[in-house]
């Protein structure tokens, strides 16, 4: 009995000694886990700075999150973007007329930037109310004689006279077209949109139809695509060729993406020619096909969406 018992004591304190051995090894194997001097899976030594940094760094970025998908439930909105959703203008030039102090919230002066509307909150421009419209997009194939401009003090027509009863939002041109460009000319309520389609770093292509008075030569054509030189700075093309067939000098087809204002026409007079017709075909995406000269219509869901993909 006393030879069993020694036994059974043995058999204890044998197990009580795996098991704290045990409890070792688990507790190494979690601090190096969690406090390692090598990634010994990996062979690279841990950068502990680099991991609080992503710490931090995933910390803000849920506290933001969380910020964004509270605001979107209370309706508040910025400022900025709800002039621009309001056709005023883009979010960059909201934010300098804010800074002017002529849009009020509440019937209240607000000059800070980054301040956000609530819903049920009145928000003048100047002496106008503010009234959120429906985003409105709208394509006119513009004839000469209209110049791109909302007003004119000098009563000349422009070409909010051939759109401006087309729906009861104001939409405001894209961009600009001369007295006697004609083409595709697009109009819309859309602040962002607008912004997009105008800034240089977007590259928006743009295909003209063009003729001059005397057959272009195929140096000249060379010489579009390498750069010509006016008085605001070198110029370049994108594409040019002869239209058709090509027996017809006098008529070619440009592609460019510059926004500078009548830099087709400058461009052929610092060659030598005189344009004696232009017609933009081809605006980011959108063609004339089913919109005669002086005529109009709404963009579907889908050319508004191919647009708001651009760039």
């Amino acid at each position: 009995m006393l030879f069993l018992r020694s036994i059974n004591i043995h058999f204890v304190l044998l197990a009580i000694q795996l098991f704290f051995y045990g409890l070792e090894l688990h507790t190494k194997y979690f601090c190096n886990m969690a406090y390692p001097k090598h990634n010994k899976r990996k062979g690279k030594p841990v950068d502990r700075k680099a991991e609080k940094d992503a710490f931090f760094r995933k910390k803000k970025y849920d506290e933001k999150k969380e910020k964004q998908v509270t605001n979107a439930d209370s309706g508040l909105i910025r400022l900025n973007k709800y002039l621009a959703n309001s056709g005023i203008c883009s979010r960059r030039e909201a934010d300098k007329l804010i800074g002017t102090g002529v849009v009020k919230i509440n019937g209240k002066v607000v000059t800070e930037l980054g301040i956000k509307v609530a819903p049920g909150d009145v928000v003048h421009f100047g002496d106008d109310k503010i009234v959120k419209e429906k985003p409105m997009y709208l394509l006119l194939n513009k004839p000469k004689g209209y110049i791109t401009t909302v007003t004119d003090p000098q009563k000349r027509k422009t070409v909010l006279d051939l759109v401006g009863r087309a729906c009861k939002e104001r939409l405001y041109p894209v961009g600009r077209l001369d007295k006697e460009t004609t083409g595709l000319l697009l109009f819309t309520n859309d602040g962002e949109l607008t912004k997009k389609l105008t800034h240089p770093k977007y590259q928006i292509k743009k295909v003209y139809h063009v003729v001059v008075h005397k057959n272009v030569t195929k140096g000249d054509l060379d010489k579009m695509i390498s750069g010509v030189e006016l008085d605001d700075g070198v110029v370049n093309v994108d594409a040019v060729s002869y239209v058709g067939d090509g027996k017809d000098k006098k008529q070619i087809g440009i592609e460019l993406h510059s926004g500078k204002n009548r830099v087709i026409r400058r461009m052929m007079e610092a060659l030598g020619y005189t344009v004696t017709k232009l017609d933009r075909v081809y605006f980011a995406g959108l063609t004339k096909k089913d919109v005669p000269r002086g005529k109009h219509k709404f963009l579907s869901p889908q050319e508004v969406d191919m647009l708001k993909r651009l760039g």
